[in-house]
């Protein structure tokens, strides 16, 4: 009888700019554009060198989304010797992949021409859809309206990108638009077949922003809500929690496949209170479950060649790497 499974990845976590055209009511990501809001390449040329020297196989790349709508940010870019953002990610992904990591770039809503171009040098790519549902909390955000996430959703598919996404509980919405949310995914999943991952993550309170006393999902809600993905997501969609979150130990017998990226040197820039487990702990949370690191492009992925040709050494040259503990083990 084969052992389940729950498997991670080894990132960098490199948030290149903070800045924001989005006012979420949950967020203490965003900041105003200053002198600095941008991250310097040599900063993140040492992260990715570091993170190679630390055997991670992943650079993940985050930033505000359409910064470059926001006042003063298209100066600041422009010190970096930058007009547009992405091209500065594009750039930093083929530094990654020169020092031996994989790009996964989330860099909120993205139009057909864009993603594809990013796909070029990104092994996998992603957008949290959070909710279908009209909250409160995402009144000051036009890129969170769903129709427009679910479309850039839907190109990825159309693009044949392996894609991350997700649901945010505990922003407003309720139990059925977490219900109708996962099946708008499982439904683009069905017609494309793109969907590796889908996140199930707690809203978490920050100081200082408009929903900082907000309830809290509760255990049973959030153990609900996984049994609830798990029921509606094809079975070769993984399911995945945040393992900095919450109580993961707990959570991961209610249908966890994943416990996403793991930095050994980042911490998490969007919840940068909550530190990451290291191997050790995720060793725990996975109980009697075989831990396995995997890459930030999921197997099925790698066989059916959803890459670039310029991805294509280093993804099985990483891939060979990630499966000689496994051999040793017997697996």
């Amino acid at each position: 009888m084969h052992r389940r499974v729950i498997t991670f990845s080894r990132n960098v976590f490199l948030p290149l700019t903070t800045a924001c055209a989005n006012r979420c009511g949950y967020c203490c990501f965003r900041t105003p554009v200053r002198e600095g809001c941008i991250m310097p390449p040599d900063e993140a040329l040492r992260t990715l060198e570091r993170g190679a020297g630390l055997s991670c196989t992943e650079a993940l790349f985050t930033f505000g989304e359409r910064p470059g709508t926001v006042p003063g940010f298209a100066a600041e870019l422009a010190r970096l010797g930058y007009a547009d953002i992405l091209d500065y990610v594009y750039d930093l992904s083929l530094a990654a992949i020169r020092r031996g990591l994989l790009p996964h770039t989330n860099a909120g809503i993205l139009s057909y021409e864009e993603l594809d171009r990013l796909r070029q040098v990104n092994a996998s790519m992603g957008l949290m859809l959070e909710t279908t549902a009209n909250v409160p909390a995402h009144r000051d955000s036009p890129g969170k309206d769903p129709a427009v996430r679910l479309d850039m959703i839907e190109n990825a598919g159309k693009l044949s990108i392996p894609f991350t996404t997700g649901i945010l509980i505990g922003i407003g919405e309720t139990m059925e638009d977490r219900e109708e949310s996962l099946r708008a995914i499982s439904d683009l999943h069905r017609r494309y077949g793109h969907i590796q991952e889908v996140i199930i993550q707690n809203f978490c309170p920050k100081p200082g922003t408009p929903m900082e006393d907000s309830p809290v999902p509760g255990t049973d809600e959030f153990r609900a809500t996984i049994s609830l993905a798990r029921e509606i997501l094809p079975a070769d969609v993984a399911v995945q929690i945040p393992p900095n979150l919450a109580d993961a130990h707990d959570l991961v017998r209610y249908g966890v496949d994943d416990l996403g990226g793991v930095s050994p040197l980042t911490i998490d820039y969007v919840n940068p209170e909550h530190p990451w487990p290291q191997i050790e702990e995720l060793k725990r949370v996975a109980g009697d479950a075989d831990l396995r690191e995997r890459l930030c492009i999921y197997p099925q992925y790698i066989e059916k060649g959803w890459y670039s040709s310029l991805l294509e050494p280093l993804i099985r040259r990483l891939a060979e790497r990630i499966a000689a503990p496994d051999r040793r083990r017997g697996a």
